[in-house]
């Protein structure tokens, strides 16, 4: 078993190939939900395992007492639930029947906190881990891997960024569907720093897939040594939603508050029937969003749209508006993942954009390389927002929007592309001190703006083109003529071997 010195990486490739050697012909992007739960299960048995050895040093043989003491804890599991009950019965005809009563028992002992987290997967499907016979070797093979793994002395942050790495994993092997549930970590860690997160902070992502954009937003704020702000969320898909709750349990985040439900049709995150409202928006929703809903968006109750409806294919609008809604006026910012359409596109889109730019609250425009994610291979952009800029706002005077061309920035892989840090460390850096930066970034004023109609698109305020270098005609019809005997003499040579050969 591995101990509490295990370091990131070995319980990272302890866990992978646990779950790894344990898979059968299942897709990864429904194999992922069974190991996750187990990894879940097994860090919530390890911990009860902990407290108890704690209580029972404590209270001896008063079992009544130790059982009252776990029940106040921060999960409770009844006797014969736990991971250990399972592995001891793991030879049962009946293994996938017995985790799902094992796992429905403790949700039950754990409603308020646990309710339809550890169900929301079935390890007695037919339909999806197959026969009997097959189901239950791939079960065995889990449990009997996992059982090789103490977590009881592992830290929470260690724990939550092993599972953020197995979601990872599962999302390269997941391809198009990985969208679905994670943003691409490198490209998260530059949206969560953009962002500037700060103390006291009210966060949300209201597409937020499996959390780990709120969780590195939260990392940002404690790499200052403060643990003051509140995580909010809401999911559409019913498995990433459980997903995003487990990996804030993981990382010790109980408090975070998730939704699950189609936030541009049913937002949820609200509070005496109006939007709550965030000092930080951030997301990364999915790309051009067809029937986003908007025939429902004319009599919504929030007026979210009151700047004009997007196109009923296209809900990119959509979601950045719904943002600025939900962000505190005259203070908040939003930091938003987008395709390159948005900066551009016309008719609604574009009545849109120039309503923001003409509220003055379109701060940054930054452009990514292309090929950074797994569900497409093009470009994309961050928008950032800062309503601060809004009048009445303390930045207000603020008319300038940020360009930056960061394209070339990246890392080439195998399957993908990806930034480093020294890239992340780059755009962030020209971003805070809003640096001009020939070929890769300027300050932009509102009225060359307006100019250009309220494009964004980043090409046309960052010149790109790189000279060409200048050709010397002369010089190369210098080294044409010194040439020009030798290749006269190979000719002859030729011409000789070919009539030696008949060929000529």
């Amino acid at each position: 078993m591995i101990n509490k010195n295990i370091s990131q990486d070995q319980l990272n490739k302890t866990l992978w190939s646990a779950a790894d050697s344990s898979r059968t012909s299942l897709d990864g992007a429904v194999y992922k939900n069974y190991v996750l739960v187990m990894l879940f299960y097994k860090y919530l048995s390890d911990l009860s395992k902990k407290q108890y050895n704690k209580y029972k040093e404590r209270f001896g043989s008063d079992e009544s007492r130790i059982e009252e003491k776990m029940k106040q804890d921060r999960f409770y599991l009844p006797k014969s639930t736990s991971f250990y009950y399972i592995y001891s019965i793991v030879e049962s005809d009946n293994i996938g029947e017995e985790i799902n009563k094992a796992l429905a028992k403790i949700e039950d002992h754990n409603k308020q906190k646990l309710e339809g987290i550890l169900t929301s997967v079935d390890f007695n499907s037919e339909s999806t881990l197959g026969k009997l016979e097959q189901r239950n070797k791939m079960l065995r093979d889990l449990v009997q891997d996992f059982n090789k793994i103490d977590l009881s002395e592992v830290d929470d942050d260690i724990i939550g960024n092993a599972y953020m790495y197995m979601i990872e994993k599962f999302g390269s092997d997941a391809g198009k569907k990985a969208g679905e549930f994670f943003t691409v970590k490198s490209v998260a860690k530059l949206l969560a720093k953009l962002s500037k997160p700060k103390d006291g902070d009210r966060i949300c992502d209201p597409a937020c897939g499996s959390g780990g954009l709120l969780l590195l937003a939260g990392e940002e704020i404690e790499k200052n040594g403060s643990k003051n702000y509140a995580l909010y969320g809401q999911e559409s898909t019913g498995s990433t939603y459980q997903l995003a709750r487990m990996n804030m349990f993981l990382h010790g985040k109980d408090s975070a508050r998730l939704e699950w439900g189609d936030t541009l049709n049913h937002p949820l995150l609200v509070e005496n029937d109006k939007l709550m409202k965030f000092d930080l928006v951030i997301a990364n929703p999915p790309f051009s969003l067809k029937k986003w809903g908007a025939e429902n968006a004319t009599s919504d109750k929030y007026n979210r749209f009151f700047r004009g409806i997007p196109p009923k294919d296209k809900g990119d609008f959509a979601f950045i508006s719904h943002m600025v809604e939900t962000a505190k006026a005259k203070t908040g910012r939003v930091a938003v993942i987008v395709p390159h359409g948005v900066l551009f596109r016309g008719g609604s889109e574009g009545k849109i954009r120039q309503a923001m730019l003409e509220e003055n609250i379109i701060d940054a425009v930054i452009g990514l390389p292309a090929n950074l994610f797994q569900t497409t291979g093009i470009p994309v952009a961050i928008l950032i927002i800062d309503r601060s800029r809004e009048k009445g706002g303390v930045n207000e005077d603020k008319k300038d929007v940020l360009f930056i061309e960061a394209s070339k920035e990246f890392i080439s892989g195998k399957a993908q592309n990806y930034l480093s840090e020294e890239n992340i460390e780059k755009i962030y850096d020209t971003y805070d001190k809003r640096k001009t930066i020939d070929k890769f970034s300027r300050s932009v004023k509102f009225d060359e703006i307006k100019e250009n109609d309220f494009n964004l698109n980043i090409t046309r305020y960052v010149d790109t083109f790189e000279e060409e270098e200048e050709i010397d005609i002369k010089a190369n019809l210098e080294e044409l003529e010194k040439i020009n005997p030798e290749i006269e003499v190979l000719e002859k040579e030729m011409d000789k071997y070919l009539k030696e050969l008949n060929i000529k």
